[in-house]
């Protein structure tokens, strides 16, 4: 296999396995509300969002119905969303044009 190949293998995996995280950190912080119990920090659920996480932060606050209208979390994660969507179209556009 070859190095570029790999190295996509690698990002594929990443991807799934961040995406993995973020959606369960916000069932675990959902099920944590609930007990009144010591909660995952909104900084922590924005991170994994920040950093790839995104899709499954989506998912796991529609499923989990878990900060849909808290704000400023709400706009912080679509400013993430946003950038990340910027980036992925700024890097189709660079391997189109390059």
């Amino acid at each position: 296999m070859d190095t570029k190949a790999q190295l996509l293998e690698y990002l594929v995996f990443y991807v799934i396995a961040i995406n993995f995280v973020a959606f369960a950190a916000f069932g675990i912080d959902k099920m944590l509300a609930e007990a009144n119990a010591r909660r995952i920090s909104e900084a922590r659920l924005l991170s994994l969002a920040l950093i790839g996480g995104s899709p499954g932060a989506y998912a796991g606050r529609h499923l989990f119905r878990h900060k849909t209208r808290k704000q400023p979390f709400s706009g912080q994660l679509h400013g993430i969303a946003a950038l990340q969507v910027a980036g992925l179209v700024g890097f189709a556009v660079w391997r189109t044009l390059g």
